[in-house]
């Protein structure tokens, strides 16, 4: 109980359709029910969007104060993209806005697009995220069908994996910078091809050298944690 109240690391396996706020607020309550706390400090080192999987750092008490630090860790993500159709989010977010041909594309052709994609990049995050422009945030622009101009962000993709696994379907695994949105990532691919592209699915595997391997769901955090069985180093760090 100490450790987790003075401050450690936990790692958490976030699910489906949950936002991180939703995942921080669910081990906080638990937590301070447990122990009668009046108040707890934790926070998370890196946001995933509701449609996204996987790994989310929690950080409790003294341990917030390395938020920063495993915030700028690179990460690694792995999901799937579809071939020939748009999206205003980049994702399955909104409706299919534009459809493309995908017939011209070739496995050589994905080849010379996935090298296009690696090294030091300039990259614009999609309309719907939360970066604030003129105090607002961008997602609440682009909901109200207001358009602006979105500024370039330097990112820098260390590996790309790309496989074709269907007619008009991409797996992907990719390790990159911090900042790196891959919901644009999908849709650049998609214009490289000559074609449209979106995210039909996302994980987040890894951030720096912490592994989703590692990491509990919230449901089984907090079942372990109610029968005094959390003293898993692999979860509490």
């Amino acid at each position: 109980m100490q450790s987790l109240i003075e401050g450690t690391i936990i790692l958490i396996d976030k699910p489906l359709h949950w936002s991180s706020f939703q995942a921080v607020n669910k081990l906080k309550w638990a937590i301070m029910k447990k122990y009668r706390l009046k108040k707890f400090k934790i926070g998370h080192a890196g946001t995933l969007d509701p449609l996204a999987t996987g790994l989310l750092i929690l950080c409790t008490g003294k341990y917030t104060k390395q938020i920063p630090q495993l915030q700028d860790a690179p990460k690694v993500y792995t999901g799937t993209i579809a071939l020939g159709a748009t999206t205003p989010s980049y994702d399955l977010e909104t409706e299919v806005d534009a459809s493309f041909p995908t017939e011209h594309i070739t496995d050589a052709l994905i080849e010379k697009v996935k090298r296009q994609f690696t090294g030091a990049l300039t990259q614009a995050p999609p309309l719907f995220s939360a970066i604030k422009k003129d105090g607002k945030r961008l997602y609440e622009l682009a909901r109200k069908g207001e358009t602006t101009e979105v500024p370039l962000r330097a990112i820098t993709i260390h590996e790309l994996e790309l496989e074709r696994t269907a007619e008009k379907e991409l797996s992907f695994r990719v390790h990159c910078s911090k900042g790196t949105y891959i919901r644009s990532l999908a849709h650049d691919i998609g214009k490289a091809l000559g074609s449209g592209a979106h995210l039909t699915s996302l994980r987040r595997t890894q951030i720096g050298t912490h592994s989703v391997a590692e990491a509990y769901a919230p449901e089984a955090f907090i079942q372990q944690f109610l029968n005094h069985t959390l003293d898993d180093p692999k979860t509490i760090l």
